[in-house]
């Protein structure tokens, strides 16, 4: 399985980005997704995660409305389009996949396959 993340830049605040991930080598139609990201200094922290139907997702506090995930099971890629960015959103973003399970999953330690991740940085 391998999970590869793209679409990071440099932006500046107010901007948009839309993160894509793109796995290959499993079912991905049945894989729970999610979005982590990890700025320098600090611990990975969640952003989003998506049901592997679509039709459940969660978002953490700071994104929440800012943020949107989706996923396109017929390509076998799941997105992250970020909104209205803010310096606080500078970070690595990592895409992650859960082998199997229903809803979504907000802890790294729920996920078995990562991406290598994709840098975001948010200029003020």
């Amino acid at each position: 399985v391998q999970l590869q993340a793209f679409g990071g830049g440099l932006v500046q605040t107010g901007n948009s980005l839309r993160l894509s991930c793109a796995a290959s080598g499993g079912h991905f139609s049945v894989w729970p997704m999610g979005w982590f990201r990890q700025a320098p200094g600090k611990e990975r922290e969640f952003v989003a995660a998506i049901s592997w139907s679509g039709g459940s997702d969660m978002y953490s506090g700071p994104v929440e409305g800012r943020f949107t995930i989706s996923r396109d099971n017929s390509k076998s890629t799941v997105f992250l389009q970020m909104n209205d960015l803010k310096p606080e959103d500078t970070a690595v973003y990592y895409c992650a996949a859960k082998w199997y399970g229903s809803g979504w999953f907000a802890k790294p330690s729920d996920y078995d396959y990562w991406g290598q991740g994709t840098l975001v940085t948010v200029s003020s």
